[in-house]
């Protein structure tokens, strides 16, 4: 499992860097955990440079 690095919010979407070599697919679930708080994103599209567009379910 990687962990990536959150780069940019827009109301729902976020997006969110990872190493060259493990970044997820398309409609793969990413995790965001803040203190006791989960966030599911679904990625949406891969923008390169190991950036990943994803978004809120709700």
């Amino acid at each position: 499992m990687a962990t990536g690095k959150i780069v940019q919010v827009i109301g729902a979407v976020v997006d969110v860097e990872f190493p060259q070599d493990a970044v997820p697919r398309v409609y793969d679930a990413l995790e965001v955990q803040n203190g006791n708080e989960k966030l599911v994103l679904e990625v949406q599209q891969q923008l390169g440079g190991g950036i990943v567009r994803t978004k809120t379910p709700q």
